[in-house]
């Protein structure tokens, strides 16, 4: 058997029982995969359910208003995924008439989708004869075909996705390559891959050439920021607070959260001069720290360093929201946590 035909029967034998494994809806198979971008399968499973439940048709999803779908997308990270799968739903119901595109140059049409899922969804759906190079798959071939180039560099790019297109079943295309991602994730994994029951144990070139942990190769991250962030969470006598929404570029683009105060290095204190410039209106009565020691909230390129500061006032907030209230927006899951410990 060649490589494609022993993927196709380890499939075949070993594929898990997911969700979007029961149907062939491209509606479906399209959120499981903008869902399951940068997020383990163990924790998309109940988003997608989560968002299948809420909006059985691409019609639903388009009609919903965007602060809605971040809020059920909270948690997940990556909040440009959310805005992008609104805008396309909407793109499919205007230009597609509520059908989803079934070839790979339209599919790639749609906002936010890319090489990767406009492929996954041609050939899982409509059985385009499309190579799919994910995260999982760079791991199988580099460490199969023994290549070196790093799987994130232009070249590296161009190269495995050629290799990809070469080595593919242009018989089943469809169970093949999910078969080749069910690989990586499951027999081929980044760490500890099970290489002694592998069915290409003796022609695994990484395997002969004890290479395994050193490929895929990937370039070097880009280097960590650090940031310093002060929250400060103002409480009126009605237990009103200031919750608004983040307009500006950057992270947590239209989530909400406490009017903030970003400062170089972490701040020791806050005084009510410092308060009071944020929102000039209000008289403050007491500032306390609600966390001495910074909540590290880790993202993709930065590491936000936060302190929440709980700012009292006998000033009414006009448009101040009930904080019983805030669990209602998207917010991040820094603030929502915040939110769900807080007492007063």
């Amino acid at each position: 058997m060649d490589f494609s035909q022993k993927i196709l029967v380890w499939y075949a034998e070993n594929k898990r029982d997911l969700p979007w494994r029961q149907t062939k809806d491209p509606y479906k198979i399209w959120l499981s995969e903008v869902i399951l971008q940068q997020t383990r399968i163990a924790q998309g499973i109940p988003y997608y359910e989560r968002f299948v439940n809420a909006f059985p048709t691409v019609f639903d999803l388009a009609d919903a208003a965007e602060q809605e779908v971040l809020k059920l997308w909270q948690g997940l990270g990556y909040y440009s995924r959310a805005r992008n799968m609104l805008v396309s739903a909407k793109q499919v119901v205007t230009e597609f008439n509520g059908e989803f595109p079934k070839t790979y140059d339209d599919l790639i049409k749609l906002k936010g989708v890319g090489d990767y899922t406009a492929s996954a969804i041609a050939s899982i759906c409509f059985g385009e004869l499309q190579p799919v190079v994910d995260g999982n798959v760079y791991r199988v071939l580099s460490r199969y075909f023994g290549v070196d180039l790093p799987i994130n560099s232009s070249q590296g790019i161009t190269y495995f996705k050629k290799l990809a297109k070469k080595v593919m079943s242009k018989q089943n295309i469809c169970d093949y390559n999910q078969g080749l991602m069910e690989f990586g994730a499951v027999q081929c994994t980044p760490k500890n891959p099970s290489c002694s029951n592998c069915v290409f144990n003796s022609s695994c070139t990484a395997l002969q050439s004890s290479k395994v942990s050193e490929l895929p190769i990937k370039l070097k991250k880009t280097k960590i920021k650090k940031r310093h962030f002060n929250y400060l969470v103002f409480i009126d006598n009605q237990k009103n607070t200031i919750f608004q929404q983040r307009t500006g570029p950057g992270i947590w683009h239209n989530l909400y959260e406490f009017p903030l105060l970003e400062t170089k290095r972490e701040l020791k204190s806050l005084t009510t001069d410092a308060a009071t410039q944020l929102n000039a209106q209000l008289h403050v009565n007491k500032i306390r720290l609600h966390n001495k020691v910074p909540i590290v909230h880790k993202l993709s390129h930065q590491h936000l360093y936060t302190k929440f500061w709980v700012v009292e006032t006998d000033s009414e907030l006009r448009e101040g929201i009930q904080f019983e209230d805030l669990v209602a927006y998207p917010m991040p899951v820094l603030i929502d946590k915040f939110i769900r410990t807080f007492k007063f």
